[in-house]
């Protein structure tokens, strides 16, 4: 089973949240709305993609690059490690 198959209500109410911040900015402009808090909602909106694309990218390395089925040598377990962490610290 895919990791986004497994993972899917989840990822969807991130999805869900992300669409409400993009509506928020929007409506933000719509309305004229001070530029700092359309920007703080832009920042929070891009925070949000950003962490969703880390979540997706941690769950493809976990389930498709190290096969979940066999047990990863303490290497492998160790470098996909620390692919996740470079992973999470540039999307931040």
């Amino acid at each position: 089973m895919s990791h986004t198959v497994r993972d899917r209500n989840k990822l969807l109410n991130r999805i869900r949240r992300i669409r409400g911040q993009l509506e928020g900015i929007e409506k933000a402009l719509e309305n004229e709305r001070d530029p700092f808090f359309v920007l703080q909602t832009a920042a929070s909106c891009r925070g949000a993609l950003n962490s969703l694309m880390a979540e997706v990218i941690e769950g493809h390395i976990r389930f498709h690059v190290l096969d979940p089925t066999r047990s990863a040598t303490s290497a492998q377990a160790e470098a996909s490690q620390e692919l996740i962490d470079i992973v999470r610290t540039f999307l931040k």
